[in-house]
């Protein structure tokens, strides 16, 4: 997977996110559902543009490099998106209806609490998340919603790992048809420099003090609650299936 592809799918997931729930926001603020849509579905939709000029103009060197036109090598499939993609973006989906509708009615309940003490156990971030709500004297169900998204997460990464072989191939054979402007070496490179930078601010939590208790209650906190963790999971299936296509491949 190339990085230019990497950044324009996560800048539109990125973009819808936060403007689905810059929605939500609005909705329960009492701002009428015709303006809110109207004026939150621009916004997105510029930050989404600039977003994807910005990371095709760094795919645009390989194109060239190609000899082939890009249009040239467009097909329909390209916009199926694979069994990877699928689940991800399902995840994504699932995240958000649990943080905006049902994360807050299962405060008390037994399933939301175990689940909440398993991740706590197991993620770090959590603890360091839990810590800082509970400074600012806020929950509202963004304890669950953060477990459950770290739970989808972890079935995210487990499932996707056990296709990293075949995921490794695909690109591989992208590399031979489309090359790329940086080499698969230095590109699994990147890919984990950031993964390392993300398992340190979000699984194990240093970004979480620094955040104002303002921040839980907006946009930003939504966004670092429900969909980072499967960004990061998604970041270290990117990182671990170039560091694996950047392998020479065995002869039979």
């Amino acid at each position: 997977m190339g990085i230019a592809r990497l950044l324009a799918k996560g800048w539109i997931i990125f973009c819808l996110f936060a403007g689905a729930h810059a929605l939500r926001f609005a909705i329960k603020s009492g701002v009428p559902l015709q303006s809110s849509v109207l004026a939150i579905g621009i916004c997105a939709l510029l930050f989404m543009a600039m977003g994807l000029l910005f990371v095709g103009g760094f795919g645009v060197s390989a194109s060239h490099s190609s000899g082939t036109p890009r249009i040239g090598r467009f097909q329909a499939h390209h916009l199926i998106p694979g069994f990877n993609e699928g689940v991800f973006l399902l995840f994504v989906v699932l995240s958000f209806f649990n943080q905006a509708f049902v994360a807050p009615l299962v405060l008390e309940q037994n399933p939301a609490s175990a689940l909440q003490n398993a991740i706590y156990f197991v993620v770090p971030g959590q603890r360091t998340l839990v810590a800082s709500l509970e400074a600012c004297t806020m929950d509202g169900g963004r304890v669950f919603a953060a477990a459950f998204a770290w739970l989808l997460a972890i079935i995210y990464l487990a499932s996707a790992t056990s296709r990293l072989r075949l995921q490794a191939g695909l690109i591989r054979l992208e590399a031979g048809d489309r090359p790329q402007p940086l080499g698969p070496t230095l590109r699994a490179f990147l890919f984990g420099i950031v993964a390392v930078v993300g398992i340190q601010f979000l699984f194990v939590g240093s970004a979480y003090p620094w955040l104002n208790c303002s921040a839980f209650a907006d946009v930003t906190g939504a966004l670092l609650i429900g969909l980072a963790p499967l960004m990061l999971a998604y970041l270290i299936v990117a990182a671990l299936a170039s560091l694996l296509a950047s392998a020479p491949e065995k002869q039979q």
